[in-house]
């Protein structure tokens, strides 16, 4: 018998205004008028040359289960939230409308549409909250979490900051930074979740609990096998990998260090592991670690960087500064018109966008090129942008956010970036946004 997801409604995790939005045009009779809303980022985190939209499969859910049942009807009604009529109307609300967007794990830039919201006006804006919350953070974790895999190369990187943020963020976390690269997660919700492989093996405080290191290496060993991988860092380091060989001998899987001059001792610590026999020994490092650290250890002879506070924080960007305007609505005569708002540092664009990447005849991506009102006109080397997510309420694009269809879509937007993009120094983004028709 096949097992059927239940998910807790998302109808409340909303902010308050978008209800008194929705009453208000319900009583003007502004409420039914066609819309289109995008989700955009007007720039990217001061430096970055690129962003990586994560969080689409998972707004995907969140719509789905966007219903305002008896207990949502109930606390709206007691909290005197919104009036009868309203709660009339979220009692059979579903979204009716549809979406298109770019696929899940896609490299973005300034005002890429990368979720475009077309229905009427009281289905579309109360699931503005929901989209930013989700995509926001996403989309800030794995645009950080692409920096720390293209810096790592082809070195593995491991997501291990459940202990840095909510709970619930941490899983969301760790499918993010797998879709931009990471190779597994320390969250074992998000591997039962969604599919994220996971690992660890023992933190300090396993070898604090035994009368001495060896003893701790030996009930690791005699529990784990040979295979695992012995914190050798709680005393003294030299110590602790002569005490892991002896233990588990030179077969031992890895040794981890999380503290000190992690060039200098992952150098060190690999001499040591070569002159006692353990040449196939892993070395993996820790210890605040971001997009920085791990450039500044490709020279050093690690095998594996283990990432927490900063993969989950976005590596001091912790939110994409994505926004969801009213880009176009049906004016009184039916027409679809542009709208725009205009105010100072918070310009948007007027009309319904259409993305194409434009790229060189080696496949290079040389501009991001927006059209306003119509879908711009490329060439055979050029790559259409928008797909299809929901198609008048039914949900079809399940299969552009699953994680392995948006983890190969990162690695493939991100290869097809010039080199600029892959810079960590401080620049603006590396592809130009063209509007292919006047703007305000």
């Amino acid at each position: 018998m096949a097992r059927v997801t239940i998910r807790p409604s998302t109808a409340l995790l909303t902010d308050h205004y978008e209800l008194t939005m929705l009453q208000a045009a319900l009583r003007s009779g502004a409420a039914s008028r066609q819309c289109v809303f995008e989700t955009f980022a007007r720039r990217l985190p001061s430096g970055r040359r690129y962003g990586v939209l994560a969080g689409t499969g998972r707004v995907l859910d969140a719509i789905e289960s966007f219903r305002f049942g008896d207990a949502e009807l109930s606390d709206l009604r007691e909290r005197r939230v919104v009036d009868e009529r309203t709660l009339d109307f979220l009692a059979d609300y579903r979204f009716e409308g549809s979406i298109w967007g770019y696929a899940e794990g896609e490299t973005y830039f300034p005002y890429s549409p990368v979720l475009v919201v077309e229905s009427d006006f009281a289905h579309g804006v109360i699931l503005e909250t929901v989209v930013l919350s989700i995509l926001n953070h996403d989309t800030a974790v794995a645009s950080a979490a692409s920096r720390m895999t293209g810096a790592a190369g082809a070195r593995p990187v491991i997501e291990m900051g459940s202990r840095r943020t909510h709970e619930e963020a941490a899983v969301a976390a760790a499918r993010a930074a797998y879709i931009a690269g990471f190779a597994s997660t320390s969250n074992l919700e998000a591997g039962r979740r969604h599919g994220v492989p996971t690992g660890g093996t023992a933190a300090h405080s396993f070898t604090l609990l035994h009368e001495s290191e060896r003893e701790a290496f030996e009930a690791q060993v005699a529990s784990l096998g040979s295979g695992t991988t012995l914190l050798v860092d709680t005393y003294d380091v030299t110590e602790g990998v002569n005490t892991a060989i002896e233990v588990a001998g030179t077969g031992l899987g890895g040794v981890r260090l999380d503290s000190g001059d992690l060039v200098v001792q992952a150098s060190e610590v690999r001499e040591q592991l070569d002159a006692l026999g353990a040449t196939g020994t892993k070395i993996v490092v820790t210890s605040d670690l971001d997009e920085y650290a791990i450039a500044a250890l490709a020279a050093a002879p690690v095998d594996t960087y283990g990432v927490g506070t900063r993969a989950v924080t976005g590596s001091g960007h912790p939110t994409a500064s994505m926004v969801f305007k009213l880009v176009a609505c049906e004016d009184e005569e039916g027409r679809m018109i542009g709208v725009a708002k205009k105010s100072k540092d918070k310009v948007s664009f007027g009309g319904r966008k259409y993305a194409l990447r434009r790229r060189s005849p080696l496949g290079v991506v040389e501009a991001e090129v927006l059209g306003i009102g119509e879908e711009p006109q490329g060439d055979e080397d050029d790559r259409d942008l928008m797909v299809p997510l929901v198609s008048d309420g039914d949900i079809v694009g399940r299969g552009h956010c699953t994680l392995e269809a948006a983890r190969a879509r990162h690695e493939a937007s991100v290869a097809e970036l010039p080199r600029s993009a892959h810079q960590l120094s401080q620049g603006q983004p590396a592809v130009e946004t063209i509007f292919l028709t006047e703007t305000p």
